[in-house]
């Protein structure tokens, strides 16, 4: 029973695991929270789970191994309630462009593309807006956005 490469267990009490069975019964909740559900109960530390490998569970809820090792550290660390819950992204931080650092950017792409080169990427784009300092950092993305946002393209 003892799986001695697992660093978090999950030890459900009596309340949490009628909970997550009366979840799982009813199924009116989110899809993802009664997966969640199930795999909490296949994770128990009780006898009759021994059977239950992270493989095993993986293979039967459709996820990966390291999704349910997620699940069960955010179970440990944040709680039932948070293990139930989808893990909260980190977004990262929004580039501010400003009105100046935008002006510079819609000229350096009505300008005449680098030697060598017909017409302008995103790419190009952003790796010139960093050269020149007009940005500390910016991807093609961002610059696409910026294009979209003014309604601008790139021509051919």
């Amino acid at each position: 029973m003892v799986k001695p490469h697992i660093k978090y267990r999950v030890t459900l009490t009596g309340a949490e695991r009628q909970t997550l069975q009366q979840l799982v019964k009813k199924g009116n909740t989110a899809g993802y929270r009664i997966r969640h559900a199930h795999i909490l109960l296949a994770l128990d530390e009780i006898a009759a789970n021994k059977h239950w490998s992270d493989e095993r569970i993986g293979v039967a809820y459709g996820c990966r191994q390291r999704s349910i090792g997620e699940l069960r550290k955010r179970f440990v660390e944040a709680g039932f309630e948070a293990a139930l819950e989808r893990k909260q992204r980190e977004t990262p931080p929004r580039i501010k462009i400003d009105g100046e650092a935008e002006a510079k950017i819609i000229a350096l792409v009505c300008s005449d593309p680098p030697p060598g080169r017909s017409r302008w990427t995103l790419k190009l784009l952003a790796g010139k807006v960093v050269e020149l300092g007009i940005l500390d950092s910016i991807s093609g993305h961002g610059i696409g956005d910026l294009l979209k946002k003014r309604h601008t393209t790139l021509a051919a």
